[in-house]
């Protein structure tokens, strides 16, 4: 069961991560499509935008591979690695969601709910580099699991999406709802990982 799941967890990672490249392949794809002309043609928000999802799918691509003990004991240079240039994408990754999330479909409270998810994704990412620069494996450890949780929200988003929308009958509702529905399950569930840490693995 626990193989099954993290089979699941890197496949869903790989293909979600790998989505943002289809925006580089049509001009107006995806969410692009229903964004008003003026506001994707605005050169700071288009950036941004795109600053955000290359950046964000690549942390969601590289991010699940930090959780296998096996490469972690093994590679611990190639963790470290890795590890920089996840915390880097994440960073630039939530500051420009922080920035793109006041533009979000549904009003200030898909808003609202899009700008906690940067903030909390910006601050345990920092946290969990600052830790381990001070040499608390434990507290790291716990920091990049809420991280990751965090950054997986583009996966359980895209999950929720038909879901809701069937639910609701409507797609702004279902937008507004996943705003906050796509990481606030994800935050549950690595509060009761953490829990289950007693010592540091690695």
């Amino acid at each position: 069961m626990k193989k099954t799941l993290w089979i699941l967890l890197a496949a869903l990672s790989i293909v979600v991560g790998l989505y943002p490249g289809l925006y580089f392949m049509e001009k107006r794809f995806g969410l692009l499509k229903i964004k008003p002309s003026e506001l994707v043609s605005d050169f700071v928000w288009h950036s941004a935008f795109y600053i955000h999802i290359t950046l964000g799918g690549l942390a969601l691509l590289i991010g699940w591979i930090q959780f296998n003990q096996k490469i972690r004991n093994k590679y611990i240079t190639l963790h470290k690695q890795i590890g920089k240039i996840y915390v880097i994408a994440v960073l630039l990754s939530a500051i420009t969601g922080f920035y793109i999330a006041f533009y979000a479909m549904g009003g200030i409270v898909a808003a609202l709910g899009f700008i906690s998810l940067s903030i909390i994704w910006f601050y345990t990412t920092l946290m969990a580099y600052l830790s381990i620069k001070k040499g608390n494996l434990l507290q790291h450890q716990k920091m990049m699991i809420y991280s990751y949780a965090s950054c997986f929200a583009a996966v359980t988003l895209r999950l929720w999406i038909p879901i809701l929308s069937t639910l609701f009958g409507n797609f702004e509702t279902a937008y507004i709802v996943v705003a906050w529905w796509c990481w606030i399950p994800n935050l549950t569930v690595a509060y009761f990982l953490t829990k289950k840490l007693a010592k540091p693995s690695f």
